[in-house]
């Protein structure tokens, strides 16, 4: 019988009630390895209800209770991280090492979350007039929720719901059908950890799952990450649901060479940015922008390190890249190579019809550069989340800089140069959320904050770091008058000289 990944509810395993499935695969074969149960709209209530019982306690327990939990949680997901990451890459395809990095940026944020206590402090004046001190505190929203992608099933739900739960509040996960065993592993070990039941639960499930927390009147707030549509979608229903709301979106992420930079260099970032962990990733650089005569020179320095990355399923060690999520997945990403020619592309390597022997039905797909790509071909217009690296020629600095800010997407940028002033520039002029300086995917750490500009992200705030802290909890003001204690009334005797 086929295994079924269920909700979690309350505390503990909850079998699908809805009778709607969904299939999980494994990418690498191609066969169905479990089936995954999709929640109605009662079954999400259930999970608000568990959620909102939960914050009556947890919203008023004491911080040193909720770091203590915390901490117990990140000692247990470092014991079982390759445990988590086999479930990632059996549902996923990323190779394991690829996986435990994953791990392993998701554990940052639980260490951020352990010591959230210096950045819940208040701020207090005192004397702002006579006997008068004005205080301010942050307070827990309430039952707040998460809806993430599958390209990060541990590390973006781990962006999220330590944050929210070291704040005070508790959390209703809806994490990706096409890999959702890494949610229910983290759920397993923050209940062994000792979180009380229903401060965090599960749910799986499709646009049903999903409609029903942008507009439950119990959810308080609502965390994103996924495409710049489905971005958008969250953040206007939600919103119009009056909740805080942080969505986001897609990237266009180009990397800016200038004719000063090491190219040896610049070349692995690019062959890493754009081909590690299948291109699947909202940092991937998927647009290489040479300024001047450097083009040629690296570009054939790109196709002999791509030629040489080892593809296979992410168990074999010796595997670099694996597989795409889904056929469908990777049957789209290759209609972008097909077409590049038709479009004014030179198609340097072509990974398309690619296959690895022993698992001819796995999603897969090789490495494919194309060069001279116009801005007008869909492979630049659209973010392909696949391994496909466009380049693109400038002949100045400045050219470069106007072609990267005329794209709708602002979230990451890197800038690769010896010039420590055109670098400068470059920081202070690319208007994108994430810039790196000869770094090609700058990913903060996690006591700064992650998000983009423009299509990028639809909110506000920024998604962990000081902006997570904000956008979990909301500010309280208290103004303060007591009288002096010399002023007490007649009779009553505190201790004080009447003339204090």
């Amino acid at each position: 019988m086929t295994k079924t990944v269920d909700h979690w509810i309350g505390g503990k395993s909850v079998e699908g009630a809805s009778g709607a499935y969904g299939p999980v695969t494994d990418p690498a074969t191609g066969a169905v390895t479990s089936r995954v149960a999709f929640a109605s709209v009662e079954e999400v209530d259930a999970a608000v209800a568990a959620a909102k019982d939960a914050y009556a306690t947890w919203g008023t327990s004491s911080l040193a209770r909720r770091t203590a939990v915390l901490f117990k949680f990140r000692a247990l997901l470092d014991a079982h991280r390759d445990e988590i990451a086999a479930l990632i890459t059996a549902e996923h395809g990323k190779v394991h090492s690829d996986a435990l990095g994953e791990v392993a940026r998701g554990l940052e944020i639980v260490e951020l979350a352990c010591g959230i206590t210096t950045q819940l402090k208040g701020e207090l004046s005192t004397e702002v007039a006579s006997r008068v001190d004005v205080s301010s505190i942050r307070q827990p929203l309430g039952v707040v929720a998460g809806i993430t992608p599958f390209n990060f099933p541990a590390m973006v739900p781990m962006w999220m719901f330590p944050i929210a739960i070291a704040c005070g509040n508790t959390f209703v996960l809806k994490p990706s059908e096409k890999d959702p065993s890494a949610a229910m592993k983290l759920a397993e070990l923050l209940a062994e950890a000792g979180l009380p039941d229903g401060v965090f639960n599960v749910v799986h499930g499709d646009k049903v799952a999903v409609d029903r927390l942008l507009e439950h009147p119990d959810v308080a707030a609502v965390s994103f990450v996924g495409s710049t549509p489905i971005a958008r979608y969250i953040h206007t229903t939600a919103a119009a649901n009056h909740k805080r709301v942080q969505a986001l979106g897609g990237a266009k992420n180009h990397m800016l060479v200038l004719p000063d930079a090491d190219l040896d260099a610049a070349a692995d970032a690019a062959v890493s940015a754009a081909y590690g962990s299948a291109g699947e990733r909202c940092m991937a650089i998927s647009a290489v922008v040479a300024v001047g005569s450097v083009g040629d020179e690296l570009v054939a320095k790109i196709r002999e390190r791509a030629e040489k990355i080892k593809i296979g399923p992410g168990t074999d060690p010796a595997s670099e890249m694996g597989p795409l999520i889904t056929a469908v997945h990777r049957d789209k990403v290759a209609s972008y190579v097909k077409g590049a020619a038709d479009q004014g592309c030179e198609v340097v390597l072509d990974g398309t019809g690619y296959t690895v022997e022993g698992y001819e039905d796995g999603h897969w797909i090789g490495l494919s550069l194309l060069d001279r790509v116009p801005v007008t071909a869909d492979a630049y217009k659209d973010e392909i989340f696949g391994p496909v690296l466009c380049v693109l020629r400038v002949d100045t600095y400045d050219e470069g800089v106007a072609l990267i800010n005329a794209s709708p997407f602002g979230n990451g940028t890197a800038i690769f140069t010896r010039d420590g002033g055109a670098a400068r520039r470059f920081q202070l002029e690319i208007e994108a959320g994430m810039v790196g300086v000869n770094v090609p995917i700058p990913v903060p750490v996690g006591y700064h904050s992650f998000g983009g500009w423009k299509d990028s992200l639809f909110g506000d705030h920024h998604i962990y770091g000081n902006d997570g802290t904000h956008f979990y909890t909301r500010g309280k003001v208290v103004t303060t008058r007591w009288p002096d204690p010399s002023e007490a009334p007649a009779g009553v005797d505190l201790g004080f000289p009447r003339n204090h």
